[in-house]
């Protein structure tokens, strides 16, 4: 996971870098790159080129005259490659250096790296380059937790590359080679060159991972400039499909431009399935698919691209569970957790595919019907209902334990997540005394997500021609919200019980998650406006954005990882829950405030949201203060700002009935925002707000737009 730092500014380019400890991570889809801010890679870190979730370098370091250059500055125009700028340490009794070195990387399938070295001076210089390189091909997850490799790699020489591959058992390699002929030693390539004053001396160097006997097509190209490369069509790509966000705020403008470049590099595209895109979850220990992360981002992405949520939803209902395993925690009709697909993914969470979580399989039939409303295709939604049906069908089968209608979960074996809902850490839920319940639980935010499952498949059926399954689902989502009521509030304290345990006893905790069930609008308008008054407490409202537990509770600690940290995404959950309860008093005030602290937070981490930061007061610290293992770029950090945009502009489309509903509430300091060619089904629309005066253009005779 990665920690932000700004990077230094070419020509208004340049972002935010990201990495641990202050590193640098480029991602690519499902291959990613963590290095110092030197471009190297120093063995025993964490740092790597990881390739389907195992690490296929492990060292990378650039040694010019035998010593390290010094780094000058980072700066990176996508997620996916980086200009690292250094210099040539003074020579002794000099107070200047002479000779720049640029290090210009490019991550796709594999690496791409041009090394420049230019003399600045008036004489010419000779220069001895070496690059040392090992990999070490451990499971991701080794790497992370900090396990150093059993077996190192066999290093093979020839006259023109350096050959690695995994001792253990040779499935996987990795091929080293430069335009420039080096001498090849195991363990390092070298060059010595004479630059003249003035001149530059050049070289490309690749590193191309290798499947057992299988060579993996590059997509990386000697000389392509990284504007022409794959990874930059297929943002080039995505960015001609994807509706246009701007904003006369510079903090958001910023913003939005991150996140369409994040959202872009963080696809995974399926080329067995024609090319269907899915979101990994997040650089750099997640870039894989995730159940909830995924659907949840590609929920938040809405405005952008729905083929991203139809991708997704597809990907996860070929791997919907169909059986029961106990050491998967597969059961029919559940949506997986995770999928991973390195060296020990066997041994982790009992398999490469995990299911042990309890709040994907609601999310995924709600975005069904968000994606139909924001104009997904009407036979790939169709093709879709059964996944659906069968998701609704474990909800009540698998996911009701203990037949009292709400959903629990308990691992199946102790190899499982004890924690199943988004708040999955160990000792992520607890009550106010900081006791940890016993199983099954039974989460507050899940009851909502089961009941807008169910008010979602009733505007499914309702369009497909089945009005009386629709009028069973509303009375079964209208009969949970009663019993939610019932089972979770607690009138002594004016809010939701954040879980019901195993004896059925109120976890009395105030947290966030209660900001996801006035989202799903399982909260009544009574209980809500208690809900709104206590998530403006200082206790919840960092000046940053929402904590995920209250500063009062026995278990507080603004450095955890789930008891008082905020999640970019979590905070914007909940601005998007308070105005859809816009008409209470203090909701928009509220979703306002908590997006402004938010926004400056992206300001402070270069315009990148990272996965979660500390929950510390502004009034402590004037910066938010990072969180030293948390994931930059991540899926649906980088998506939060969309949500907060969709949710201030009150934009909800219907596009089987051909209506689009605008009701904005925007911050003063948006000044005006302008979605254009946002793609409704056949329709693009360009859409301008600016205070409470809306206007639409491209907007179809046949179509209604509702503004009040």
């Amino acid at each position: 996971m990665t920690d932000e730092v700004p990077v230094a500014l070419n020509s208004g380019e340049a972002s935010a870098l990201g990495g641990l400890g202050g590193s640098v991570t480029l991602v690519a889809g499902s291959t990613f790159c963590l290095s110092d801010r030197h471009g190297d890679v120093e063995p025993g870190t964490a740092h790597g080129l990881f390739y389907r979730d195992a690490r296929v370098v492990s060292r990378w370091e650039l040694r010019l005259d035998g010593q390290r250059p010094e780094p000058l500055s980072v700066w990176g125009p996508e997620a996916f490659t980086a200009r690292f700028i250094l210099r040539r340490p003074p020579r002794a009794g000099a107070a200047d250096s002479t000779v720049l070195i640029v290090r210009e990387r490019l991550i796709a399938d594999g690496l791409r790296e041009t090394i420049t070295v230019e003399n600045l001076g008036r004489e010419a210089t000779a220069v001895d380059l070496q690059l040392h390189i090992d990999a070490d091909f451990v499971d991701l997850f080794a790497v992370k937790e900090g396990r150093t490799a059993s077996a190192r790699a066999e290093i093979l020489v020839t006259d023109v590359e350096l050959l690695l591959n995994d001792r253990s058992d040779r499935a996987r390699g990795l091929s080293v080679s430069s335009s420039e002929t080096p001498v090849v030693l195991p363990g390092s390539l070298s060059w010595r060159a004479v630059v003249p004053a003035g001149g530059t001396w050049q070289t490309e160097v690749f590193a191309q991972p290798t499947l057992g006997s299988q060579s993996i097509h590059s997509s990386v190209r000697p000389g392509e400039q990284y504007e022409f490369s794959e990874p930059s069509r297929k943002i080039a790509a995505w960015r001609d499909t994807a509706a246009n966000i701007t904003a006369t705020d510079p903090q958001l403008a910023q913003v939005l431009v991150r996140t369409e470049s994040d959202l872009g590099a963080l696809q995974i595209h399926d080329e067995s399935r024609g090319g269907r895109p899915f979101v990994a979850a997040g650089a750099p220990w997640f870039m894989t698919l995730f159940g909830r992360d995924s659907l949840l981002t590609a929920w938040m992405a809405l405005p952008l691209d729905v083929g991203l949520a139809v991708g997704t939803m597809q990907q996860l209902a070929e791997m919907q569970g169909q059986r029961l395993d106990p050491m998967t925690e597969e059961e029919p009709g559940r949506i997986m957790h995770e999928m991973r697909r390195g060296p020990a993914s066997g041994q982790v969470l009992g398999g490469e595919t995990y299911y042990g979580t309890v709040d994907a399989t609601p999310l995924f039939v709600m975005l069904l019907a968000q994606a139909r409303r924001w104009g997904a295709d009407r036979d790939a939604v169709q093709a879709l209902l059964p996944a659906a049906d069968a998701a609704l069908a474990w909800i009540a089968d698998y996911g009701d334990r203990d037949g009292d209608g709400f959903v629990e979960y308990r691992r199946a074996t102790d190899r499982g997540l004890i924690n199943q809902g988004w708040k999955d850490s160990f000792d992520g839920i607890n009550d106010a005394a900081g006791h940890l319940p016993e199983t099954p639980i039974a989460l507050c935010e899940v009851q909502g997500y089961a009941y807008a499952a169910l008010q979602a498949r009733a505007d499914l059926a309702e369009e497909f021609g089945d009005p009386t399954t629709a009028g069973h689902l509303r009375d079964s989502a209208a009969e949970l919200r009663t019993k939610f009521a019932e089972a979770f509030w607690i009138p002594e304290k004016g809010w939701f019980a954040v879980a019901l345990d195993g004896k059925k006893r109120r976890l009395d905790a105030l947290t966030s998650n209660i900001g996801h069930c006035l989202w799903s609008g399982i909260v009544s308008d009574e209980h809500a406006t208690e809900v709104i008054g206590k998530l403006a407490a200082e206790d919840m409202d960092s000046g940053f954005g929402l904590r995920t537990l209250s500063s009062n509770m026995a278990a507080f600690n603004p450095m955890s990882y789930h008891n008082g940290s905020i999640w970019p995404h979590d905070t914007a959950i909940a601005v998007a829950g308070l105005l859809r309860y816009r008409h209470l008093p203090g909701a928009i005030e509220l979703a306002t405030r908590l997006s402004d602290g938010l926004l400056d937070a992206a300001e402070a981490f270069g315009g990148r949201l990272p996965e979660l930061f500390c929950g510390f007061p502004r009034s402590k610290f004037a910066a938010p203060v990072p969180y030293p293992t948390s994931c930059s770029p991540q899926a649906w950090a980088s998506a939060a700002p969309l949500l907060l945009v969709r949710s201030f502009l009150g934009l909800d489309p219907d596009v089987p009935r051909r209506t689009l509903t605008v009701l904005p509430h925007l911050p003063a300091r948006w000044g005006r925002v302008e979605v254009t060619d946002l793609r409704l089904g056949g329709t693009l629309i360009d859409l301008v707000v600016e205070g409470d005066r809306v206007t639409t253009a491209n907007l179809p005779e046949d179509w209604k737009l509702i503004t009040h």
